[in-house]
């Protein structure tokens, strides 16, 4: 897949037969260290969640993003090649951790292009993924799920990894109405367009 310059991008991968692939609180924080410097210096981050199978990201990207690298026989964007071995170091420390071999991601991290779809695909995308723990019913408030970029919105924590301030400007996010938004309830039909 070709990745544009300026645009939003749903970026997520689950585990081979949706299994688990974070087994405890210190995958999920070695997840997102490794996160910061394989993957963040080639995009805006503007929300994610890590769930117990699967990750989500929202993430604009930007002239990072498109910069062409060689992988073997062929060439894909920095933003790819960057999962590409977040995938691969993160798979390495599970497997040694677990005693296992393989891998444990699906073979292909999804880039959902969300331009061009709707005008409100970016916002609906952003609290989709914000919901996800608690539409699993693994929380009953967002705010309660510690791996995911709800909390720094909500005022709940001061992470650094998103970049609030364009995802404000580019999704129209306001801090007013930020939580109360938040929970609005997202229709099947546009969650099934955010992932086909």
């Amino acid at each position: 897949m070709l990745i544009l310059n300026n645009c939003f991008y749903h970026v997520y991968n689950q585990g081979n037969n949706q299994e688990k692939v974070f087994y405890n609180r210190e995958n999920k924080l070695y997840f997102l260290r490794k996160f910061r410097s394989l993957v963040a210096p080639y995009c805006d981050v503007l929300a994610y969640t890590l769930m117990d199978n699967h990750f989500h990201f929202l993430i604009y990207s930007n002239s990072n993003s498109i910069i062409e690298r060689d992988t073997g026989n062929i060439k894909i964007s920095s933003l790819q090649n960057g999962f590409r071995n977040l995938i691969s170091s993160y798979t390495q420390a599970i497997n040694k951790q677990e005693n296992n071999s393989g891998s444990i991601f699906r073979k292909r991290t999804k880039f959902k292009l969300l331009d061009g779809k709707d005008v409100d695909y970016p916002f609906i995308c952003f609290n989709y993924i914000h919901q996800n723990p608690m539409v699993a019913g693994l929380v009953s408030k967002m705010e309660d799920w510690e791996f995911s970029s709800f909390l720094d919105y909500a005022g709940f924590r001061n992470g650094s990894l998103c970049n609030q301030n364009l995802a404000k400007e580019l999704i129209g996010i306001s801090e007013n109405d930020f939580y109360k938004e938040s929970y609005k309830v997202i229709s099947e039909d546009k969650i099934l367009k955010l992932l086909t």
